[in-house]
């Protein structure tokens, strides 16, 4: 993998170079539009934007990765991480750029003017609390501190991304560097599928060497901000790929649905959730868990990580009913209910149980990471789930990192608890499509 991968200094320079740029941030819509009917030079058009942005997203990451508090960067496993980041980094800038002819090249400067892409607005999340950061920004041209006037301006991603590619003959090496760009994000995405398990275990290290039971609001809103990044990272890759290798279907623009149907999509978790409760107690029956959700109510969303949010809080509401209640009482546990309702804004899923709810002083902790009773047996060297492949409980990653993927596309994830009966929790999922990602 990387093991002997060493940063050298001027690899360094280019680093602290491409990190001083502003990162770009984009909406699900912006992708929808962008992805339909993609055509070779389209997808040329889609590479260059990632050749141009994910190095400045890796060299912002690595940069971090390098200045973090209290010498967390000097643990093994963030060391291990910040090398998978510069090799990325480094495997990106040197890919080799396409030649072409000069009326190619003048057909890709062309603006499409029929269909404009629509503005993103910026995403709530970021608006509420900056990610617990400093007020600073560094997304496409919204900061609103000095960390922004630091960074230099980038063109608007509309006229990087969006030109009019129709009626142009292109030649056979635009479909050559689209296909060899792809296996390079390919590459990386996979080289990065251990990322949030190895910060997690670097994160260990730092609070066995430092005899630490929790982390600090620093180290708290770093991991925040690393993950979401992360997640945007991702994002960009697998809808990448997905509009290079799969075939067209009705339904899906890349890795996005167009028509996501949220009953079908929960119903799918509840029962995943279920098998994971059942084969964990050895139980032949776990709690039962109603739905009540419009069986046709679809919108633009991403299948993968709605169903991972809602497996995640099920795993959490099952595990409460059958500890409170006792793996014996097959026949006594209540029910989870879980109703999703849309409004003008919003499609809101609301998953309620009776576990016994959460003491009010242990609230704020819950959103911490590593805030789970089974820490202490540390986390698999071998375990190379990505995000969220983890057993019955976790390491403490699943609520924080359920409210980031809800965040990320303009919504959220909210928790109200009734200590010794049962907690309630929101998922927000905006239905209108337009926050763009929220970049700090």
């Amino acid at each position: 993998m990387s093991a002997g991968f060493r940063i050298t200094p001027a690899l360094w320079d280019k680093i602290h170079h491409f990190a001083s740029f502003p990162q770009t941030g984009v909406s699900l819509q912006q992708m929808v539009l962008f992805g339909q009917n993609p055509s070779q030079g389209t997808l040329l058009k889609a590479s260059q934007f990632l050749a141009e942005e994910l190095p400045v997203r890796l060299a912002h990451r690595v940069k971090e990765l390098d200045e973090l508090p209290h010498n967390l960067s000097d643990m093994p496993s963030m060391k291990k991480v910040r090398n998978w980041y510069a090799q990325s980094f480094e495997e990106l800038i040197n890919f080799p750029s396409i030649q072409l002819p000069p009326e190619i090249r003048r057909a890709l400067m062309v603006p499409r003017t029929e269909l404009s892409l629509p503005e993103s607005i910026p995403n709530p999340s970021l608006m509420e609390d900056q990610l617990h950061g400093n007020g600073t920004v560094s997304g496409n041209g919204n900061g609103n501190g000095n960390g922004f006037n630091k960074l230099k301006l980038r063109v608007p991603m509309e006229r990087r991304y969006y030109a009019d590619t129709d009626n142009v003959n292109w030649p056979p090496q635009v479909q050559d560097y689209n296909k060899r760009f792809t296996k390079v994000l390919e590459s990386i995405k996979s080289r990065h599928d251990p990322t949030v398990t190895t910060v997690a275990q670097g994160v260990l290290e730092w609070k066995r060497s430092h005899n630490a039971r929790n982390i600090g609001l620093d180290i708290q809103s770093w991991l925040d901000r690393f993950y979401m990044s992360r997640i945007g990272i991702r994002f960009l890759i697998g809808q990448h790929v997905a509009l290079n290798t799969q075939q067209a279907h009705e339904d899906y623009v890349g890795i996005i649905c167009t028509k996501a149907n949220v009953h079908d999509i929960v119903q799918e978790a509840i029962e995943n959730a279920r098998f994971v409760c059942e084969e964990h107690y050895a139980m032949f029956k776990g709690p039962p868990v109603q739905l009540i959700c419009p069986p046709n109510l679809t919108f633009p969303y991403v299948p993968g990580h709605l169903s991972h949010i809602c497996f995640e809080l099920l795993k959490n509401s099952l595990r409460a009913v059958v500890e409170r209640f006792g793996v014996d009482n097959e026949d006594r546990f209540p029910p989870i209910k879980v109703v999703v309702v849309e409004g003008k804004e919003d499609i809101t899923i609301k998953i309620s149980d009776e576990g016994g709810g959460i003491s009010r002083s242990a609230i704020p902790l819950i959103w911490t990471y590593m805030y789970t009773t089974m820490e202490s047996q540390g986390i698999d060297q071998d375990f190379q789930a990505s995000d969220f492949k983890a057993p019955m409980a976790g390491f403490g990653y699943g609520l924080p990192l359920s409210r980031l993927y809800a965040r990320y596309f303009g919504g959220d994830l909210r928790l109200i608890a009734m200590d010794g009966f049962g907690t309630d929790v929101y998922i927000h999922l905006n239905r209108l499509s337009s926050s763009r990602e929220p970049l700090l």
